[in-house]
This record gives structure tokens, sequence and C-alpha cells, in this order.
């Protein structure tokens, strides 16, 4: 019998609404965040998106961060993910051990690589003069830890360099990805993972049983003594199953839309729109499902995403889901939050 995720998180992509701004979207994205400590969610990640700025407001993590660790208290803040193949390894942990020091112990530094367009992928390159064709993530990520945990053999020619921190805490650093490549650095660098089931989840439990294998603790105290792991899932929850599958059409009429090509129209508004683009209302996500047949986004009323999250959990042996949402309404969104808290039985 699955049963419940222990944890339950959020990562947000700041969408910006209808004849809207970023100012509205960040607006949002505070009043999610303080709601989600209020329903006792464990942590609230923001993500880095770049040259969206039509339909997804957060490009910079780390500013974002600062701010909504300012407007709440208790509930973790972090990034999900902070894109290191554009980045200095000691400008991010340089970042990050201020955020820690307005924020003390409640700050997460999520890991990841990703590529875009070929036009904002160069102008973020950190070297225009020429491109790098050794896979160096992995060093970069330990780099990363390795300043923030003062993890440097004495001989290390960073060994003296030091970060603006406060008294007695760290971030933690979390490994993101969505394959077994990604857990296998998580778990050789002894550090926590957090698989993105919403953007390949067939892998899903390979990655983690590939993670367990791997994982030797960190030599220098930057991850747990035991694997510590969380599944990203797009997940939608309203009253009953109908509606859920209803509201998850935005999700699906987007994901179609990225898969052709067509990122150059103007994003989805409207749960109407996105039924006209599908031909019809997707149907409700089947009450359970098997390892390896993942859909990449499920619905539900919260009995349904109750036992769906139970089987992933179980499935992967983790206890933390971090939810992500793409409905069209914010109020959409801030109520599947509270449905969802309820159907885990989290509580603030």
């Amino acid at each position: 019998m699955a049963g419940s995720p222990t944890d339950l998180s959020i990562v947000d992509l700041a969408p910006i609404p209808e004849d809207g701004t970023a100012t509205e979207a960040f607006e949002n994205t505070t009043e999610r965040a303080r709601r989600a400590e209020t329903l006792g969610y464990s942590r609230f990640w923001v993500a880095e998106h770049h040259d969206f700025t039509d339909r997804l407001a957060s490009t910079t993590p780390e500013v974002l961060i600062a701010h909504l660790a300012a407007e709440t208290s208790d509930v973790r803040i972090g990034s999900g993910t902070v894109l290191l193949n554009h980045y200095s390894p000691y400008k991010v942990a340089e970042t990050f051990g201020v955020l820690d020091a307005l924020a003390p112990g409640r700050i997460d530094l999520g890991l990841g690589r990703a590529t875009g367009d070929p036009v904002s992928d160069h102008a973020l390159r950190e070297d225009r003069s020429e491109q790098r064709y050794r896979d160096d993530h992995a060093e970069k990520i330990e780099e990363v830890a390795s300043h923030l945990y003062e993890g440097f053999e004495d001989d290390h020619p960073f060994s003296q360099l030091s970060l603006a921190r406060s008294r007695d805490s760290v971030p933690e650093v979390w490994v993101h990805g969505s394959s077994p490549s990604s857990a296998a650095i998580a778990g050789e660098l002894g550090l926590r993972y957090c698989f993105a089931a919403f953007i390949r989840p067939e892998p899903a439990v390979q990655a983690f049983e590939t993670y367990r294998e791997r994982f030797q603790p960190s030599s220098f105290g930057a991850g747990p003594a035991e694997p510590r792991g969380a599944i990203a899932v797009n997940a939608t929850c309203a009253e009953t199953d109908e509606e859920a599958a209803q509201l998850r059409a935005t999700t699906e009429a987007s994901r179609r839309r990225l898969e052709r090509g067509l990122t150059d129209r103007p994003p989805i508004r409207s749960v109407d729109e996105a039924i006209d683009e599908l031909g019809g209302v997707p149907d409700p996500t089947p009450p359970s499902v098997e390892p390896g047949e993942w859909p990449r986004a499920i619905s539900g009323s919260p009995d349904t995403i109750r036992k769906l999250l139970g089987e992933m959990t179980t499935q992967t042996g983790v206890d933390e889901v971090v939810v992500m949402s793409q409905l069209a309404d914010h109020d959409d969104v801030l109520r599947s939050d509270e449905l969802l808290a309820e159907a885990v039985g989290v509580s603030g």
C-alpha cells in the first residue's frame, strides 16, 4: 500500500499574468510563497529561465530568493535551479553565502544545467572566445560546495578564499536533474538530489537506484550522511478528477507547443483556449502509475493525488515532492496548493 510523502514543497516559475508585467508576476509569486508557508510546505524554490519574458519572469532566482526570504519567516527558500553551466562556481557560492547570511538556516541552493535559445546561451557565456567541449558539470558543482563548506585542501589555490556568511548555517546544496547521470553526480559528491519528473519522468526509479548505488557521504560535510532525495512533479489538484483534468489542459497544450517548436506563439491564457488547442479536455490521470510510465503531468482530486504521489514516492524511495503548476489562473494555482497540502496532510 503506497503511503504519502511526508514533505511537500513548491517550485515557482513566476508566470506573467495576462496584460501584466514582471511586477505582477512577482507579486503573485510572493503571495504564493506566503500562503505556502502558512499551509505547511517545506520549501519554496524559484526557477531560472531566460528569454521567455513574455510568459515567465523568473530569470534571476538569486534576486527573487532574497525578496521571498524577507517576505516569509520559516519556509526554506531556494533555487530550482541555478543553471551552473552559465556561471562561475565562486560567484554562485558568494551569492548564496550572502543569501544565507540574510536568512540563516533557510536557503537551498539547487544546481543544474540547461541550454536554451542559442542567442541567450551565447549572451550568458562567460567566455565567448572559445567553446567549452569538456563536460565539467560535476567539477563545477563540487567547486561550489567546496567554497560553501570549506572543502578545499590546504594546498588548493582557492583554500584561502572566504565568503560573507552567517555564523552557524550553510545553504543546503541540491543537485537537480532528469537522468541517471545527474543522479550519479549527486551520489558521488554526497549531495541531496531532486529528480525533475515533469521534464523526463520515465527514468525516475532508475535515477534513484543509481543515486543510492553511487552515494558516498561528502568528505567535507556538504551533504547528508545518508541519501536524501525528492521528486519534482507537475501536479494539479481540484475538487474532482474531472475538474482537475480540465485545469491541466493549459499544461498539456503548452507542452504540445513546446514539442512542436512553437515557442514564438503568445502564451496560453485560459483553460478554454487550451481545450480548443487540444481538441478536447484531457483524460483524467489514471489513479495508479507504474514505474517507467509516469505522465509528465498529473491531476486529480485530493484523494487521487494522494494515491498518485504515494505511489511515486514509494517507487523512488523518497519522502518529499516538489510541486510545479502551469495553470492559467493564479487563483486556481493557490487553490491547488491548498488542496495538495490537505491531501498530503502537511500543516502550518
